[in-house]
């Protein structure tokens, strides 16, 4: 596969460890994924990862990179902002990836989809990124310590925020285990 795991986000690639330590029985979500940098990374370890995105080419993209590689992820052409919807609704995943994304309204919905012992990885902009540029919308802006707090009660086992260089962005970023 042509995506290696330096493409893939540092908090993905420098923490795989936990997700290939997981007992994988429902796969890994990609959500949002984009061009799936990171569920390509979580991919190329043999872990089912289920693509999810509302983007047609992006995802057309990423079909051809999983059949190239032929490790058996899948593509999900899905909305997560349509109103008065639920996707992720009975859905159950070891793990949920989230990356350059935030739809509040999607924070419960997420929490409950990771199984029990299962993990996010959750990384996005704070409102400290407007110093740097977009996104400048303060709805897809985080506040101080809102992540964490979207996941009180789980175990905490990596969490940041601040300015990460290369490109300069102000995130936080958090890694977390739910509750069994």
């Amino acid at each position: 596969m042509s995506h290696s795991n330096a493409s893939a986000s540092a908090l993905v690639s420098e923490h795989l460890s936990l997700l290939k330590d997981l007992e994988i029985t429902n796969g890994v979500l990609d959500l949002a994924c984009g061009n799936g940098r990171n569920g390509l990374a979580v991919l190329q370890h043999h872990i089912p990862v289920t693509f999810a995105d509302n983007n047609d080419s992006a995802l057309n993209e990423v079909e051809k990179l999983i059949s190239q590689a032929e490790l058996g992820g899948s593509t999900w052409k899905v909305d997560f902002e349509e109103p008065g919807t639920n996707p992720l609704a009975n859905k159950s995943f070891d793990a949920i990836l989230v990356f350059n994304y935030l739809h509040r309204p999607l924070i419960a919905d997420i929490r409950e989809a990771v199984r029990p012992g299962g993990l996010i990885f959750y990384e996005t902009f704070t409102v400290n990124q407007r110093r740097f540029g977009r996104p400048t919308n303060p709805d897809f802006l985080l506040q101080p310590a809102e992540l964490a707090t979207a996941f009180e009660g789980w175990e905490i086992i990596h969490a940041y925020e601040g300015e990460l260089p290369d490109p300069q962005r102000a995130v936080a970023n958090l890694i977390a285990r739910k509750p069994q």
